[in-house]
């Protein structure tokens, strides 16, 4: 098991995709490895709730494995993978927003529903802190209030440093259609963050 895995680590992402069509455990384990943290982090980005994303990252994954068959090499695994994560993301904020309507906020609202936030590394004062927690906060309601492909389309390009061409690919959309996204996507942003900082004065 050992030389197996000794072996696999050398291979490519997309050579351990072909490994895992023929149900080869150790290649997904490793493929899980090397996308486990990136996935929850882009899916707690798009979703804003750290159970969701843990739920959503998972089942990701058990997609790879169950289709990846399906994976014909003409895309990096990579690009592939965040199509599967992206789309399962934007399946879950449409089936979140239809419970939300039958159910009163109040009792909708959970632990799932909140940010989680990583210590900054600078380690900056109590003040400090609360002001970038609050502007996280409002950052992250902002984007709740998104299309979800409006939602993804940002994400992906400030999360995850990708060109509208990409995006276009992850989304299953025109180039033209992901810039669409992107430019309402920030044009809102813009609108509600500034509706937010107006409301204080």
């Amino acid at each position: 098991m050992a030389a197996a895995r000794t072996v696999a680590l050398e291979l490519t992402d997309e050579e351990l995709c072909a490994r895992v069509a023929a149900r080869d455990r150790t290649a997904f384990d490793l493929l899980a490895e090397r996308y486990q943290a990136r996935a929850f982090k882009l899916a707690l980005s798009i979703l804003g709730g750290e159970a969701d994303a843990r739920d959503v990252s998972q089942e990701a994954f058990i997609r790879v494995y169950q289709s990846a068959g399906t994976f014909d090499g003409r895309a990096r695994f990579s690009t592939w993978f965040h199509r599967i994560l992206v789309n399962l993301c934007i399946d879950h904020q449409r089936r979140d927003r239809w419970w939300r309507r039958l159910v009163p906020i109040g009792e909708a609202r959970g632990d799932r529903d909140e940010p989680a936030f990583d210590p900054p590394s600078s380690q900056p004062g109590p003040d400090e802190t609360a002001i970038q927690r609050q502007s996280i906060l409002r950052l992250r309601e902002a984007l709740k209030r998104l299309s979800p492909k409006q939602r993804a389309a940002i994400v992906l390009q400030t999360d995850e440093d990708m060109s509208s061409r990409e995006i276009a690919v992850i989304l299953g959309c025109s180039e033209a259609t992901a810039r669409v996204h992107l430019h309402r996507a920030v044009v809102e942003l813009k609108r509600i963050l500034g509706k937010q900082t107006a409301g204080e004065k």
